[in-house]
């Protein structure tokens, strides 16, 4: 799809589901799960230097937008979380505004209601940090 930066190929996730979930989130204006907040995030990949799209459900703390980097519970940490760490420097859609931002994981210190926030929007975030060992980031994301 062109429709990144600068006219660049966006690749929607491999994951058949997250694809089939990004073409409803475009179909419905942002709209694939009344009640739910999804967005989509674009990421510059930290292997293939292409970009990357995936959907995320996030909060809003402010004018932040807030990522839990769950993976669905895997034990390792999802390609988009790794490719902002290289390169924080991110497209996002919500709705039908597109605009740039810059995403950083949350300090030790800023975590906490941040992961409250999550929990509270989608529970199962909690369920999985019990399940695994790895400590699941969050992410802020601002707008540029």
């Amino acid at each position: 799809m062109m429709d990144g930066r600068a006219g660049e190929d966006v690749h929607d996730s491999p994951n058949a589901w997250v694809a089939r979930h990004i073409h409803s989130f475009l179909e419905t204006g942002g709209q694939a799960r009344p009640g739910m907040n999804d967005l989509l995030l674009t990421t510059r990949g930290r292997k293939s230097g292409t970009l990357r799209r995936t959907a995320l459900v996030y909060g809003r703390d402010g004018d932040r937008f807030v990522l839990a980097a769950s993976n669905g519970g895997a034990p390792n940490h999802p390609a988009w979380y790794l490719n902002l760490l290289d390169d924080p420097e991110v497209t996002v859609q919500v709705g039908t505004e597109t605009f740039a931002a810059r995403a950083r994981t949350a300090t030790a210190e800023e975590k906490p209601p941040l992961w409250l926030l999550m929990i509270s929007i989608m529970p199962s975030y909690a369920d999985y940090q019990r399940q695994i060992s790895r400590d699941i980031p969050v992410v802020i994301v601002e707008r540029v």
